[in-house]
């Protein structure tokens, strides 16, 4: 059997060896081009790597000179606004020292002209005396006497107009370039206006929740408003809840307490002591996130951390209809506008024009004016002298003494007495226009007082028989000085007085003079 098999396989076995040469070549010829096409895409993929590599280069390439043409270009600008502010000094100091020029030139001129004329006065008065004494027969003392007292008087009127002129010349210089710098400083800074308020409503999705609202028995209103220490009054006003508070925070945290139980709808004694947390929370973060964004829109990164939820509380509260919050913050842009104007530091003027009204925040619960009190919380955390300084001068409790007092003083008085800035009720408004009128009237020798141009300009008219012209001066002065200390009105008033004398003549009667 086995021989058999053996006899059948040897066809197939001569089949096998016959084709083996033609089988090993064809191997062969497999591995050989198995090995040509590794080779090849191992070299494609290097290709590609190197083009890539390339690319990147060549990437990185145009990102470095892009960088350094936005360097150049940001280097050239930054050159260039340093040499546009050193011109802009240069040329307001040579402005103040040509007007100082004229000025100082001007009284050395007048005063020249005051000596001689004082003089000619003296040889006119000598003159004028021997001839009196050979006339009347008065002796040579007494008629000395008598034109060096006449002499005098007129040499004193003469130099109290001199004076005046002066005065009025120099005053009109300052005035220009003070008006020049403050209109400046106000074209390129405006706030917004907010009315005040001691009412927030909240909204409700129907009349039905005021029930929820005032609970069994008034349970749930009792405790709303025994935890946030304000009064909710609920009317017959469709759709609203009224919250009453004289103290805006706590208005606020109300208004956000009663808000989140209504979106809720769950409203009893511990969900509300809950929701009032989280409103306290949220009030305190908003504090927070105001007094960032107050920093960042003065440039300011280093304010102590005791600082900063204090002075975003003043988000909460106006004075006469404006947040005290956003006129601090253009007090801080006006004041650094004009010290860059003058030169002075404009860090410290922004700083101190920020944290004025500080004291403002603490005032309801710390005795003292709020000028003292913020200067006070200034100084504990950090703050320098300067802004320590402006801060309690500001109101002129203390005595301004540096550049930075009366910048803080001027952007102060911008801010509040701009048109719309502030709201006043009419009550309040015509009973300080009454009391400008009656302050002026109370002088002697006034006969009647008018206040116009909303309490900024006070006319007065005196009678002529009583208050001549250089008395009229004397009391200009006097009134503007009892205003600026007796009447709190914002911005300046400006004192008129008026002399006025009239000559009537009617037929058939002699001329009279009142």
């Amino acid at each position: 059997m086995m021989q058999s098999l053996d006899v059948a396989a040897l066809p197939a076995l001569m089949v096998l060896i016959s084709v083996w040469p033609v089988l090993t070549v064809v191997l062969a010829v497999a591995l050989v081009v198995s090995g040509a096409g590794g080779i090849w895409s191992r070299r494609r993929a290097g290709e590609q790597l190197r083009d890539s590599r390339r690319e990147l280069d060549d990437s990185r390439q145009d990102l470095d000179r892009q960088r350094d043409r936005l360097e150049n270009d940001l280097s050239r600008r930054r050159d260039e606004l340093e040499t546009d502010l050193r011109a802009r000094r240069d040329r307001l100091e040579a402005e103040y020292q040509q007007r100082s020029r004229a000025i100082e030139e001007a009284d050395r001129l007048r005063r020249a002209e005051l000596a001689a004329h004082q003089q000619e006065a003296s040889r006119a008065a000598e003159r004028a005396g021997s001839e009196l004494a050979r006339i009347s027969g008065l002796t040579a003392d007494r008629a000395r006497q008598e034109l060096l007292e006449r002499a005098e008087a007129s040499s004193r009127a003469e130099a109290e107009e001199l004076a005046s002129r002066i005065e009025a010349q120099a005053r009109q210089g300052a005035e220009n370039s003070a008006r020049r710098v403050v209109v400046t400083a106000i074209q390129r800074c405006a706030g917004e206006i907010t009315a005040d308020s001691v009412v927030a409503t909240v909204d409700l999705p129907s009349d039905d929740m005021k029930g929820r609202i005032i609970g069994r028995e008034g349970r749930n209103i009792r405790t709303i408003e025994q935890v946030t220490g304000t009064t909710v009054i609920i009317d017959d006003t469709p759709g609203i809840v009224l919250i009453s508070c004289f103290d805006p925070v706590r208005r606020e945290v109300a208004r956000l307490t009663l808000a989140d139980l209504v979106g809720d709808g769950r409203i009893h004694p511990s969900r509300i002591e809950q929701a009032h947390d989280r409103a306290v929370s949220r009030i305190e973060q908003i504090c927070l996130e105001s007094a960032d964004e107050a920093l960042r829109a003065l440039s300011i990164t280093d304010m102590a951390s005791g600082l900063r939820p204090i002075l975003g509380s003043l988000r909460f509260r106006t004075s006469y209809g404006q947040d005290v919050l956003a006129h601090s913050v253009e007090c801080g842009q006006l004041a650094g506008l004009m010290a860059a104007d003058l030169g002075a530091d404009v860090d410290t003027c922004r700083r101190a024009g920020l944290l004025h009204d500080i004291g403002k925040s603490l005032t309801p619960r710390v005795t003292g004016s709020h000028a003292a009190v913020g200067a006070e919380l200034a100084r504990r955390q950090g703050e320098s002298q300067a802004v320590v300084h402006a801060i309690a001068a500001h109101h002129n409790e203390l005595e301004p003494t540096t550049v930075v007092d009366f910048l803080i003083q001027a952007a102060d008085a911008i801010s509040a007495s701009r048109p719309g800035a502030r709201r006043t009720s009419l009550e309040s408004h015509i009973e300080r226009l009454e009391e400008l009128e009656e302050l002026a009237s109370g002088h002697p020798g006034v006969a009647r007082a008018f206040a116009v141009q909303a309490g900024r300009d006070l006319r007065v008219m005196v009678e002529p028989e009583e208050v001549d012209d250089a008395a009229t001066r004397v009391l200009a002065r006097q009134i503007a000085s009892e205003v600026g200390e007796r009447v709190a009105v914002p911005g300046q008033v400006k004192v008129t007085v008026i002399r006025e004398t009239r000559a009537v003549a009617v037929t058939g009667q002699s001329d009279s003079v009142d």
